[in-house]
């Protein structure tokens, strides 16, 4: 059994099966009335994924220290070990020993604006996705003589219901940044940038919002897109690279438009861009830099 007031939890006495049930709104009760006997110092929990973000709720208004800490942290840390190994139990040893080294700050949980403006942010941007791809099945059965007229007109139908989902979900979310003051103030400033306005500034704000103060910069979280070879450094002349995949992806979506904006109409962003473009960059590299930069 592990002593009241440990560092660490052993992960296999500890049950992975119970772990796993933890993950879900139904076992969060448990999980807290063992970690409330347990008495741990910190529990250290990655920023990966869907799950961790309600159960590290929960666990705060319970009481208990939480840190949360991003992947690429512990990827840095594993790294610096020579750890190559990937279980379940490995990484949770790793974090404990990465919380017990790294003595990480204690994560605030925002609130339930930030929270709910979140959630609509996010299925804004799915319905947007699928409204694209409805877009494009109606371009190509356009083209094609032999659709029927019935297939064209239900994926009208069906644009028409995303547009009006989407219009709903954007109303509720500025009725959210309008109870806030602070969430509205920031909404100003944000849209005072070339290129952001009423469609980017909500989804943009929504992700940032939610991330601990001392993880909302760049270089610590890499929240925005950086740039990567997909090949070895002898390919490299020859295979183009390409974005970042590392990051928040609902805000790598969020400014990848608003950039392509900005440096037309933005002379501070266009000198930018065609500075870099001068220096022998791909627009995309340049594109991709923007965009840090907005």
């Amino acid at each position: 059994p592990t002593p009241p007031g440990s560092s660490c939890v052993d992960f296999e006495s500890f049950g992975e099966w119970q772990v796993r049930q933890a993950l879900y709104p139904d076992g969060h009760n448990s999980l807290i009335a063992t970690m409330k006997k347990l008495r741990p110092k910190c529990i250290i929990m990655e920023a990966t994924g869907v799950y961790y973000f309600d159960l590290a709720v929960a666990l705060v208004e319970a009481g208990l220290p939480v840190a949360v800490i991003p992947p690429k942290s512990t990827k840095n840390f594993a790294n610096i070990k020579l750890q190559n190994s990937k279980t379940d139990s490995i990484d949770a040893a790793l974090l404990a020993e990465y919380g017990m080294r790294m003595e990480p700050r204690l994560w605030t949980p925002p609130d339930q604006h930030r929270q709910a403006l979140r959630s609509l942010g996010r299925q804004i941007n799915r319905l947007t996705g699928s409204q694209t791809q409805a877009k494009n099945r109606l371009h190509a059965m356009k083209a094609a003589q032999s659709t029927p007229t019935l297939l064209v007109e239900d994926e009208q139908e069906a644009i028409e219901m995303l547009g009006r989902r989407i219009e709903r979900l954007k109303q509720a979310a500025m009725t959210l940044l309008r109870q806030s003051p602070e969430l509205k103030r920031l909404y100003r400033h944000f849209c005072a940038a070339k290129g952001i306005a009423q469609a980017t500034a909500p989804a943009f704000l929504a992700e940032l919002r939610v991330l601990p103060d001392h993880l909302k910069f760049a270089h610590r979280s890499a929240v925005v897109p950086g740039w990567i070879y997909a090949c070895t450094s002898l390919e490299a002349a020859f295979i183009r690279p390409r974005i970042s995949k590392a990051g928040n992806a609902h805000i790598r979506s969020a400014l990848y438009m608003p950039a392509m904006s900005a440096v037309r109409f933005d002379p501070n962003a266009k000198a930018f861009y065609e500075t870099l473009v001068a220096r022998r960059k791909t627009k995309l590299q340049a594109q991709v830099a923007v965009m840090r930069n907005t």
